[in-house]
């Protein structure tokens, strides 16, 4: 009898050592006004590139590409691998790079906001990238999909990941309101909030507009919350109190890893 239990257990041990490798999505931080780690350089602007998906995503591209490229050599991040870019809205610390990751990554697919101007698709296309301009909520390839254009003034998307812990939502700088981008991701997915991360352009907000937005972000089940760029000093620092040990300080060279 004891050899049959030892058989089984180590049948059972065998099975759990030859089990593949729980799959994750990885996202670094290429472009931020903070530095995560040393040896990179921080500037106004975001950047982040998505890996371990069906395709690698780069989404925004930062205010210089000096900077971008100089990070991302830094992180040993080969900007190449892009095959889908993601452009959150038309201002240039977020589309300052575009031009020289094109070069990197010829034959890319950029997807960006209906209301971009013609200038920039022609630019894609010049730079023998695949220009897609998105207006509705739109899905890329499994388990990543856009919000769609959002907004009035300054028109903005943002980009959807599906993972085991629920939606991963990355923001440029939410111009058209952070409480609406994952509002619209919620009605987009019937999944609960992880983590949202980027700008949330909350600069010129009182301490009581923030705590109303925190306030918001609870209602709404967002677990984790990673603030950043334009989101602004003050802000940053209500929703690290307010989260504690489920903030995620981000900034450039910032690495997150979750499991899908």
């Amino acid at each position: 009898m004891r050899i049959i239990h030892t058989f089984i257990l180590l049948a059972v041990v065998g099975c759990a050592a030859n089990a593949p490798p729980e799959k994750e999505i990885i996202v670094t931080v290429l472009y931020d006004n903070y530095a995560s780690v040393e040896g990179v350089e921080a500037d106004w602007g975001f950047a982040c590139l998505i890996q371990g998906l069906e395709k690698t995503i780069l989404f925004d591209t930062g205010t210089q590409s000096e900077v971008l490229l100089r990070n991302a050599e830094q992180l040993n991040v080969d900007l190449e691998t892009a095959e889908v870019i993601v452009i959150s809205h038309e201002h240039r610390d977020h589309t300052g790079g575009l031009a020289a990751v094109l070069g990197d990554s010829s034959g890319a697919t950029v997807y960006f906001p209906v209301s971009f101007t013609e200038d920039f698709g022609d630019a894609i296309v010049a730079a023998q990238g695949t220009a897609v301009r998105v207006s509705e909520p739109v899905v890329l390839f499994a388990g990543v999909s856009l919000t769609g254009e959002m907004g009035s003034q300054i028109k903005e998307q943002s980009l959807i990941l599906e993972t085991k812990e629920g939606l991963l939502i990355i923001t440029g700088c939410s111009h058209q309101g952070i409480v609406e981008i994952l509002e619209r991701a919620t009605e987009i997915h019937e999944q609960d909030i992880h983590l949202v991360a980027g700008g949330f352009h909350l600069l010129n907000h009182t301490e009581a507009d923030v705590g109303a937005i925190i306030q918001r972000f609870r209602e709404l089940g967002v677990e984790k919350c990673g603030a950043t760029h334009c989101t602004g000093g003050g802000a940053i620092e209500q929703f690290e109190e307010a989260y504690g040990e489920d903030f995620i300080s981000m900034g450039v060279g910032k690495v997150l890893r979750i499991p899908y």
